[in-house]
């Protein structure tokens, strides 16, 4: 049964890959205005159906929260889409006297979705790759296949009643890793967006296409001695207990200032966290991971009450956090890892020096460049901690969770945080529709190029076009004046020149022809009489690139090709469907 599961779900992804590469051909050839009229049309339906499909995330695979899912679900179809409306996706993107530069999609995007945030992170991926002309195919989690689908189809429907062509949107309901593999390595996928388990994510960069993939994020927050302590350990809970700490920027990890330990361990206390004992804390860390010392998916995205009932200890009513007191970082550590529910490690340290080397050993141990938070009153301290992150986000007295992916910062509202060369990503930004486009620059010369040779010109005479020599530039050396040329060397230049013309054939005009009535056609216009062979003084291309085919698709225009012209394979499997190679 699992044999013929997979076959069915490589299939499917090779005939949605397909079908996406069918309508992007298409999509490609939309202005700017029917690309926004179709994402505010699916922005607004993913928005109405943010409450049904948040609840059917939980209720299928049991992570987080209900109403912390609606949010995410509002932030990624309200604010990501606000932030991006404006932004030009189509032909010209920017303009200097120097430097123009034209926007081109991708192609079809394989979007990977994970089972902690499914809906929101769909919702995302569509939104930025239909906004930059990409059509998308989505392999959803398996635990999470529905919420996923239901969420693709919201958006799909309103977007083809906006204009949008069907199959630009697609989302393989039978979702298996080799399916996923077949997806991410199609000939026709264009850029992979993978959001999921660190494996998942290897995957995509050994797929031999452009990803940007997600790392993990073990994330540590310090809470430096001029912090705020109460509204530090508020936005610290607030961010951990966010959908029960599924998103992966969720705080992990607490460092704090030793002169300020006991007031920070108080204030956790009246807000709502339970420190463990150590006989506890064993306890807790063996439900925490699995025998291979990994992160046991049974707890993530649970309830307090869940995961105290499993670990077989009891904690007081309306706990928000478990808080545990660790000794180290590492393997002999087990709750020093990324969690993902609302479980904390605490530590101790003195002074900012101290207190980031141990954030820092936190991020070396399983977050490594992806985000880290710090709590201070001093601008001076929050940059010289962040200097010392390997991280590429350090949020500044604000939850990490919502820090990070630009919900209560000025950074670009995402859904897919890169982790840089740190955790082996592409990127170190927090993935937009910017990163979905080819940019092609068109740039004018600047500074004219100094030669030694003469440039030659052609000077038409009565008769025949006549070679004409151009005074030279001044030599790179600054020298004034113009060279004198000997009449050996312009004699030289002449017949270099005759020598490289092509031989011009004679042929008689035709004679005028006979006075004949108009001739109609059909439809009442005069047809007009074209000479046999004739190819109206157009020229056939010597190279086409998928460059060549997709700017000619743009401008609804053809391009000319003869026997010998080569064509990319790339080129062909573009141009073809959308019929813009003309024989000549």
């Amino acid at each position: 049964m699992s044999a013929d599961k997979d076959l069915i779900s490589v299939q499917q992804a090779r005939d949605l890959v397909e079908a996406a590469h069918r309508a992007q051909v298409e999509l490609a050839r939309f202005d700017q205005t029917k690309i926004n009229h179709i994402c505010e049309a699916m922005a607004g339906a993913a928005l109405r159906e943010s409450p049904r499909v948040a609840a059917l995330a939980v209720e299928e695979t049991g992570f987080g929260v209900a109403v912390d899912k609606e949010e995410k679900n509002r932030f990624a179809a309200e604010d990501v889409w606000n932030y991006f409306k404006n932004l030009r996706t189509v032909g010209v993107v920017s303009e200097s006297k120097d430097i123009v530069e034209i926007a081109s999609p991708r192609g079809v995007v394989c979007g990977i979705i994970p089972s902690t945030n499914p809906t929101s992170t769909a919702i995302f991926k569509i939104l930025i790759a239909i906004k930059s002309r990409n059509t998308i195919v989505l392999s959803p989690h398996p635990s999470a296949a529905r919420c996923i689908n239901e969420t693709a189809k919201a958006m799909r429907d309103a977007g083809v009643k906006a204009g949008l062509p069907a199959e630009a949107i697609g989302c393989m309901t039978t979702a298996t890793i080799e399916g996923t593999e077949a997806l991410m390595k199609h000939k026709m996928t264009a850029v992979i967006l993978a959001t999921g388990g660190i494996g998942l994510v290897r995957a995509a960069y050994s797929s031999g296409k452009p990803a940007f993939g997600v790392g993990p994020g073990n994330v540590p927050v310090f809470i430096e001695r001029s912090a705020n302590v109460p509204k530090a350990v508020q936005d610290i809970l607030t961010g951990k207990t966010f959908d029960n700490g599924t998103i992966c920027a969720s705080e992990q990890a607490v460092v704090v200032d030793a002169p300020i330990e006991a007031a920070v361990r108080e204030q956790f206390k009246m807000q709502g966290a339970h420190f463990v004992s150590q006989s506890e804390a064993d306890l807790l860390a063996k439900v925490v991971t699995t025998p291979q010392r990994g992160l046991n998916p049974g707890i993530v995205g649970r309830s307090v009450e869940v995961i105290a009932k499993m670990a077989g200890i009891s904690v007081p009513p309306g706990t928000r956090c478990l808080m545990a007191d660790v000794a180290g970082v590492g393997r002999d550590y087990p709750l020093s890892m990324e969690k993902l529910s609302p479980i904390l490690a605490f530590y101790v340290e003195d002074g900012i020096e101290r207190g980031a080397a141990r954030c820092n050993e936190v991020l070396h141990y399983g977050g490594m460049g992806h985000t880290a938070g710090i709590h201070t009153g001093s601008r001076e301290a929050a940059v010289r901690y962040g200097n010392e992150m390997p991280a590429s986000r350090i949020t500044v007295n604000t939850p990490t969770t919502h820090g990070a992916i630009g919900f209560s910062t000025a950074l670009s509202p995402s859904m897919t945080l890169g982790c840089g060369s740190w955790g082996g990503n592409v990127t170190s930004d927090n993935v937009s529709p910017l990163h979905l486009m080819d940019i092609k620059r068109v740039a004018f010369e600047t500074r004219p190029v100094a030669s030694k040779r003469p440039a030659v010109t052609a000077q038409p005479t009565a008769t025949s076009p006549q070679p004409a020599v151009v005074r030279a530039a001044p030599s790179a050396s600054g020298g004034a004046g113009t060279p004198k040329v000997s009449r050996q060397e312009i004699a030289a230049i002449v017949d270099r020149f005759l020598a490289n013309r092509e031989p011009e054939t004679s042929s008689p005009l035709p004679a005028p022809p006979a006075a004949q009535p108009d001739r109609k056609t059909d439809n009442g216009g005069s047809r007009k009489p074209a000479s046999a062979g004739s190819n109206n003084g157009r020229k056939a291309a010597e190279f086409v690139s998928e460059d060549d085919v997709k700017q000619a698709i743009q401008k609804g225009e053809k391009i000319y090709v003869g026997p010998r012209t080569i064509i990319t394979p790339s080129a062909r499997d573009i141009g073809d469907p959308a019929e813009v190679f003309a024989k000549i």
